[in-house]
């Protein structure tokens, strides 16, 4: 897979790069790539990817030379051609996976008569040993012939890695064992040899380690084979992602019905989703209502009613009725692969530590090799029996594990990512998650952001004795229909939700008045919409105060001249947004609200969420340079918008937040986006943030724990080079597993019943 996108003058390539196996392998090829004039790459080890950014004037087919010169092989781009978003990324290391089985199965039958006969010397009966010989020799050939190889290929091009250390101490322990068997004694057919988890230090007989020749490559092969279903594990979400894309779609034109593959769907077309059926691609309903469950896009858990001109999202899962929707986006522009586009972005990126790790491992192999030489020559030269001297060389190149070092960020981040992206959270990098955590100031814009975005009857007051609620609100509604103010429109939309049939009398002698209001007949009567005055009954006049300390908009309902219902508009609260600010709070995460709303709204909002910084009347600059003063008040910031006026916050901020509803401008400015449009998915983001940089300290602090500790035992000869593979293995293992833990993250349960403890206005539903 490879993707190209310009950026500036440079252009960002993709490539598949094949043979790494350790963080000196991703060490070496980004140095390679970096030789290039102008060339920055960053390689993962998780992905077997290398993301390279690279002027016009390199071409894709000069960096994969650059990398087959390092002793890896890449895969070009293909032709450039039309983008298909609906087939899965292909599973990592997958083409490989059942040659790679089969070795390590006949590796294991060879191996486990050797390792139960050089362990248990009960069962060691006469010529044993040269049994052991005839079946450790295929493992150290064959079985290890892709560690020889790589190794080989390495030292062609004077590079050590992993593999380096594990052929080595191979060959230096079938070696051993060669000597001790035709030279040293240990051939004579009544030997016997006592096994112990320390090394042997000598004794009259030398000691045979064909064990230690057969365990290392088991134990690496049965390693890697598990690291490598785990790693692939870790990308399963976004691989689930990928395959919720429909394959085909059933198109209406001219009256007539035809199958046809999604990547013919045009813009425009219009086509059919049958119940049970997947949504094709985003688009607008032309015609039909049912309910769309949105949990494995968006993560938006409770089913969504849609009808003629509602907007759906591709891949949601239609749950109810028929419907014909028009196209309005298809292939990379549809929000689903928009979502797969951004995970795969971000888990090409490395967090700062895992940055410190590569240095680190790419000087790793050749200190190892060093100190392998250096302990050799010192136990010889202090006089100490060979055997032992040989012994404690191979357990230090055994036991050493660089591998743990470069899986220790991408596959946390592997798992993060497509956790996030099941929940609705799209992250767009390591360094977005690294802010994430930090952040200690929260500046929430108001309209679209804590709000709707969109103006909604908020209560309808009826005066007792008169023709009442349903009434007065079916009348007003009729009127409203030709109406084209905001409020009007939402006031005829509302009744048209709310009453039984969906359906509104016709309104003849329409008239609308600037600054007045409206009026027309309905069923014979007048039906008057005015701004309320004076005078009203006692009911009304107290549902007009609580509007009014509300900050909502009024309407005051009169038939034939008498006032009967009093309704209230407004741009009402998300029904997350209490949580969300709560949450935040309880996280140590200080709310700012801007809006560019008068003071009155805006304290009105703040009153209601119990957020005690305010800032009302805020133009686009002013966001931005609010956010500016807060960073050099030494905080934290992330801003939380959807419009084009949030953009310039948005990209000042140490960490921008976009809602998924909101603007392209404001997505493209964020680093973290919402994709069901949840506020109360911030908190979640925070807690999987923290969550997910607790996880890579602890593998980080393993990884470098485990060396520290094992490679001084191995020196001081204290290790056996057989114990010293299974733990070198089980390192990597311990890594990728601690990273798998995130898959099965949760966020804290919603609480129901009510968005504030609080009691609330009569006058504000949420």
């Amino acid at each position: 897979m490879t993707a190209d996108t310009a950026g500036g003058t440079l252009t960002t390539t993709d490539l598949i790069v094949g043979g790494m196996t350790c963080a000196a392998c991703v060490n070496r090829v980004e140095k390679r790539l970096a030789r290039l004039d102008g060339v920055s790459a960053t390689v993962n080890l998780a992905t077997g990817k290398a993301r390279v950014s690279h002027p016009p004037a390199v071409t894709p087919q000069d960096l994969v030379a650059a990398v087959e010169r390092a002793g890896y092989t890449a895969e070009p781009p293909p032709p450039a051609a039309a983008p298909r978003t609906q087939d899965p990324p292909a599973e990592p290391s997958a083409d490989g996976e059942h040659p790679e089985r089969e070795r390590l199965l006949i590796t294991a039958l060879l191996c486990l008569p050797v390792l139960v006969l050089s362990m248990v010397p009960a069962l060691q009966f006469r010529n044993w040993q040269w049994l052991c010989l005839t079946l450790a020799a295929p493992v150290v050939v064959w079985s290890a012939l892709p560690f020889h190889r790589r190794a080989v290929r390495g030292l062609r091009h004077s590079a050590a890695t992993m593999d380096t250390l594990v052929s080595l101490g191979v060959l230096a322990s079938f070696s051993w064992s060669l000597y001790a068997l035709f030279l040293g004694g240990a051939g004579d057919p009544d030997m016997r040899m006592p096994f112990t988890f320390l090394p042997s230090a000598g004794g009259e007989v030398a000691h045979v380690y064909l064990e230690a020749a057969v365990g290392v490559p088991l134990f690496v092969l049965a390693g890697r084979h598990l690291e490598g279903r785990a790693r692939r594990s870790t990308g399963a979400a976004l691989r689930s992602l990928a395959g919720l894309a429909v394959k085909d779609v059933t198109v209406r034109e001219d009256g007539r019905e035809r199958l046809i593959p999604v990547e013919q769907l045009r813009v425009g077309q219009e086509f059919l989703v049958r119940p049970g059926e997947r949504v094709a691609t985003d688009g607008v309903v032309v015609s039909g209502s049912s309910a769309l469950d949105l949990s494995l896009v968006t993560g938006e858990s409770d089913p969504v009613e849609v009808g003629p001109g509602r907007k759906v999202v591709g891949a949601a899962v239609n749950a109810g009725g028929l419907l014909l929707v028009r196209a309005t986006a298809v292939g990379a522009d549809t929000q689903l692969a928009r979502i797969t586009r951004m995970v795969t972005e971000a888990q090409a990126g490395k967090a700062r530590a895992q940055r410190l790790a590569d240095r680190v491992a790419g000087v790793f192999v050749p200190v190892i090799l060093a100190l392998a030489v250096t302990v050799l020559g010192f136990w010889l030269g202090a006089g100490a029996d060979p055997q032992a001297a040989v012994t404690a060389a191979v357990a230090i190149l055994v036991v050493a594990c660089p591998c743990a070092l470069g899986l220790a960020t991408p596959t946390a981040l592997l798992a993060a990512t497509g956790r996030g992206a099941q929940l609705g959270v799209l992250v767009s990098g390591p360094q977005a998650l690294e802010a994430l955590r930090h952040v200690d100031t929260v500046v929430l814009d108001k309209t679209g952001t804590l709000t709707t975005g969109h103006m909604s009857v908020v209560e309808v007051t009826a005066v007792s004795g008169g023709i009442g609620r349903e009434a007065a609100l079916r009348l007003a509604g009729a009127v409203e229909q030709g109406s084209e103010h905001p409020l009007g429109r939402a006031l005829a939309a509302y009744a048209q939700r709310a009453l039984p049939g969906g359906t509104l009398p016709p309104v003849t002698d329409f008239q609308a008045t600037a600054g007045t209001g409206v009026t027309g007949l309905v069923e014979g009567r007048r039906i008057d919409l005015l701004s309320p005055d004076d005078g009203l009954p006692k009911s009304l006049a107290q549902a007009l105060a609580e509007a009014e300390a509300s900050v909502l908009t009024p309407v005051l309902v009169r038939v034939d001249g008498f006032d009967e219902a009093l309704i209230t508009l407004g741009d009402v609260l998300r029904p997350g947004s209490y949580r969300a600010v709560d949450r935040m709070r309880r996280l140590g995460v200080e709310p700012v609200l801007a809006t560019g709303d008068r003071d009155a709204t805006a304290l009105a909002v703040a009153a209601q969420l119990g957020i005690s910084a305010v800032h009302a009347r805020c133009t686009p600059e002013g966001k931005a340079e609010l956010v500016a003063r807060l960073k050099e008040e030494g905080r934290r910031v992330a801003v939380i918008g959807d419009g084009v006026n949030d953009a310039a916050a948005l990209a000042r901020a140490d960490l921008g937040i976009a809602m998924g509803s909101g603007t392209d401008v404001a997505i493209g400015a964020a680093d973290v986006t919402l994709v069901r449009g949840d506020i109360e998915a911030v908190a979640d983001a925070i807690r999987l943030a923290r969550r997910t940089l607790g996880t890579i300290r602890a593998n980080l602090v393993w990884a470098f724990g485990y060396n520290a500790v094992t490679v001084p035992l191995a020196a001081v000869g204290w290790l056996n080079p057989m114990v010293a593979a299974a733990a070198m293995s089980a390192s990597s293992l311990l890594v990728v597993g601690n990273s798998l833990r995130l898959r099965a993250w949760e966020p804290a349960p919603k609480r129901h019943g009510g968005m504030s403890p609080r009691p609330r206005r009569k006058g504000f539903q949420r």
